[in-house]
């Protein structure tokens, strides 16, 4: 338990930035379960226009400090190569 009023406020802070960082992620998972949707379902059109609206979310969850640049670069490849297997 935080006994100092520096550990206390610091406390406080981490609990905030959790709520946040969490809303955040569960917003950019809900963008990509989108666009595993529409690939799943074989709608190119859709899987295109879900992709187009994850890439800008992802990467502003890198620059929020929710994801490394890498595995959001990562998560966008694999995907973009999955929309475009779509026949």
């Amino acid at each position: 338990m935080a006994n100092s009023p520096q550990a206390k406020k610091r406390a406080r802070q981490n609990d905030k930035r959790l709520a946040v960082n969490k809303a955040r992620r569960s917003r950019i998972r809900t963008y990509l379960r989108k666009v595993e949707e529409a690939i799943a379902s074989g709608d190119k059109e859709a899987a295109v226009a879900a992709l187009r609206a994850a890439q800008p979310e992802l990467m502003r969850g890198v620059t929020k400090g929710v994801y490394h640049k890498n595995t959001a670069s990562r998560k966008i490849s694999r995907l973009a190569a999955r929309v475009k297997a779509i026949a």
